[in-house]
Order: structure tokens, then C-alpha cells, then sequence
């Protein structure tokens, strides 16, 4: 048997399995659409967690639709089952944006985090390792008590997203398959990751949205070596600027704060990278902090201008 089908031939084992464990959660508080929930995917490569999937009003399988990824699932759709009870209306401009035609139709699927492994799984890896071999990395992540290099699984959490999850949402769901229609978003540690996932990626992602980017890498710490480490990665891999869109943000308040700073390195990768106001953004939003409550003010921003059914910039 080839290596090609002997990878149809996994992809449809994984979607099989993976289509018993769907179901609607009829009491969820939507502004509009249906949720649906795969519980506890058993991956080969990330710890079990639930995956949401958000499917607009009036979905049909007689039309195609593209599909957004995003990070911290549990916090996208319905405040009433949040820890903060705050949420980033996902549903609520998705479906006024398609409404409006502003946006191509799309689905949306939030991976869940799981607390504990929340940083190792959407730090990304790669650029850990552009750090200098005498940094004392201990000190780097307030609250991750026991760290080791090998808890580090940025990288087995893409090939959970792209070589399990995707190709389930791709069988089961009326979606384009291709680049041009799937894209990859989320905020702090999930906007280092969504970076992480379209650098790591490009021919399956076209479009990353990083909210409030936790470019400090962990707690914010004086001479931090994190930031550097992760623009060193970005320099070397950022896909081609001719077929990808990026989106970055950020507040200056709480956590945000330490964002700003950080603001020119960005904007000078991305320039030297051949991006322009037509393919990338780096929005400041004054006054803003870092909470689902702020993601949620300003979330049309990047769905529009990725998902953007026009040329109008933002």
C-alpha cells in the first residue's frame, strides 16, 4: 500500500473514531448558531480535551463554508460556563458579520486548554530553542512549578490540530479544505501559538489572528531573553508575505502593558518580511487590558480583515 493511501487510510480511522463522541449541548447560552462538542479526543499526541464546534445559523451542507481554529475553547461562546464569566462572543460577530455579507461564511472550532499544560502546549517550541544555553529557565514561568525542556509540546499540539482534528472537521463538516479558507486564532499564549501554527504550517494556514500576543513568552520578567528568542523565530519563518495575512494586537493595560514595548520589533519584522497594511496588522488599542471582555470589543477587527468579503482596510 503507498505512503498516500496509507494516510487516507489514518484520516479516515481518526475522523471514524473520533464521530462517536459528537454531541449538541442544547443548553448552551448563544446569541445565535448551534454548539457541538467532541469530548475528550484521545490524540496520540496532546493530553484528552474537549473540542467545541460552532456552526452559524441556518447551516447547510449543500454550501461550503471556511473554518476558523481557535485556542482557550472554553472561553469563545457562552459566559455562563466561563471561570471569569466573560467570553469572546464568537458567535455573536460571526453572525453579525456574515450577515452583513462583511465576512465569507465560516465555522468555527475552539480547542479547550487544560489549565496545567496550558503554557507548554501553546508556547512555541522552536523558538525556546533559540535561547542561549547558560538562561536560567526556571525563573522564567511563575506558577510552573517542576519545568523541564520535555514538557514543552507546542509541537505535537499543531500536529494534534493539523494531522487529527483538521482532517475530522474536514470529513464530518460542509468546509473548504484548502489554505485560502481555514485560519488560526486566539489571544496571549494562544496569539504566540496561532503565530507558531501559520509560521510552522503555511501551506495549511492563510490567515493568523494574535490578540494582546504574550510576547514576554511567560511571567514578565527584567532582561527577559523570551522576547528575543521568539522574534528570532518569527524572522526565520514567517510565511511568504504574498499568500498570508497576519494579524497582531494589543492593549495598555494589566498584562497588555508590557505589550507596547514590543510594538517596532514586530512591525520591523513584518516589514522585512514584504508585509504591508494589505496582508498584516499591528493595532494598538489604548486603554484596553487584557480579558475576554476586551478580545470581545474589538474581535470583529480581525475577523473582517481576514474573513473580509472586500479589500476595504481596517
Amino acid at each position: 500500500m503507498s505512503c498516500k493511501t496509507d494516510k487516507k487510510h489514518n484520516i479516515s480511522k481518526t475522523a471514524k473514531a473520533l464521530s462517536t463522541h459528537v454531541f449538541k449541548i442544547e443548553n448552551a447560552t448563544l446569541f445565535s448558531g448551534s454548539l457541538y462538542r467532541i469530548d475528550s479526543i484521545q490524540s496520540k499526541y496532546i493530553t484528552p480535551r474537549p473540542v467545541d464546534v460552532w456552526l452559524p445559523e441556518n447551516y447547510s451542507k449543500e454550501k461550503k463554508y471556511a473554518v476558523l481554529y481557535m485556542h482557550d475553547g472554553q472561553m469563545l461562546f457562552d459566559s455562563t460556563t466561563t471561570w471569569n464569566k466573560q467570553e469572546w462572543k464568537v458567535d455573536e460577530w460571526a453572525s453579525k458579520l456574515m450577515n452583513d455579507k462583511i465576512t465569507k461564511d465560516f465555522i468555527v472550532v475552539g480547542i479547550h486548554n487544560i489549565k496545567e499544560l496550558r503554557w507548554f502546549d501553546l508556547f512555541p517550541q522552536k523558538a525556546f530553542y533559540n535561547l542561549e544555553e547558560d538562561t536560567d529557565v526556571a525563573m522564567l514561568h511563575d506558577g510552573y512549578d517542576g519545568f523541564e525542556e520535555s514538557l514543552l509540546n507546542g509541537d505535537n499540539y499543531l500536529k494534534f490540530l493539523v494531522e487529527e482534528l483538521k482532517p475530522f472537521i474536514d470529513s464530518k463538516y460542509s468546509v473548504y479544505t484548502n489554505r485560502e479558507n481555514t485560519y488560526v486564532a486566539g489571544s496571549s499564549m494562544g496569539g504566540l501559538m496561532s503565530m507558531y501554527a501559520i509560521c510552522e504550517y503555511p501551506d495549511v494556514f492563510y490567515g493568523a489572528a494574535c490578540l494582546s500576543t504574550h510576547w514576554e513568552g511567560a511571567a514578565p520578567i527584567e532582561n527577559n531573553p523570551l522576547p528575543n528568542a521568539i522574534f528570532k523565530y518569527m524572522e526565520a519563518n514567517l510565511p511568504s508575505a504574498e499568500t498570508h495575512k497576519l494579524y497582531f494586537d494589543y492593549g495598555t493595560e494589566t498584562l497588555d502593558a508590557h505589550y507596547p514595548k514590543h510594538a517596532p520589533k514586530v512591525d520591523e519584522i513584518l516589514t522585512s518580511k514584504g508585509y504591508d497594511k494589505t496582508n498584516s496588522k499591528n493595532l494598538m488599542f489604548e486603554g484596553t487590558n487584557h480579558s475576554e471582555h476586551a478580545w470581545n470589543q474589538r474581535l470583529y477587527v480581525p475577523l473582517t480583515f481576514l474573513l473580509g468579503n472586500t479589500d476595504e482596510q481596517i
